[in-house]
């Protein structure tokens, strides 16, 4: 029943998305009728009507997706436009360059405390450590980058 109607079910999806996104859908409605098979109705008429109540509910599912990522997208460039461009990308090259010769456990306190905003005891909890521990890794951390930057200037 599947494979009979699975030409049908294509030209449906071409005449509603296109070609690009049809053949998608397409297998998507036929693996959710493929797990539903105890529920398809015995009688053929029956049996392509539900089919096709399927491929409906696909491309329901379908175009509320294209809405979310619609919105999602909005939002995320009145974000964008609010807030301050981003550096240039060769500004602050000296202190990425020190962040990245750390050790990487290191490195990544840093880059949790300066570049995401978190404070130490936030770190301890992301990186599942104990806060005395992220303590230290940062003093040690804060110490190489000072010495890494001491050299650089002096250079």
């Amino acid at each position: 029943m599947l494979t009979e109607n699975a030409d049908d079910l294509l030209r449906y999806f071409r005449r509603r998305v296109g070609d690009d996104d049809a053949p998608d859908l397409l297998a998507d409605t036929l693996m959710t009728a493929w797990r539903r098979t105890p529920v398809l109705p015995q009688d053929p008429g029956e049996a392509r009507a539900w089919l096709f109540g399927v491929a409906h509910k696909t491309l329901l599912n379908h175009r509320r997706g294209i809405q979310r990522r619609t919105r999602l997208a909005d939002r995320v460039r009145t974000v964008l436009a609010s807030t301050d461009p981003a550096p240039a990308a060769d500004a602050g090259l000296d202190v990425r360059d020190a962040i990245n010769a750390l050790d990487s456990r290191h490195a990544e306190i840093v880059r949790l405390v300066h570049w995401e905003g978190f404070t130490l005891a936030q770190v301890a909890d992301i990186l599942d450590q104990p806060a005395s521990t992220v303590r230290n890794h940062y003093q040690q951390a804060k110490q190489h980058l000072r010495e890494a930057l001491e050299a650089t200037v002096i250079c």
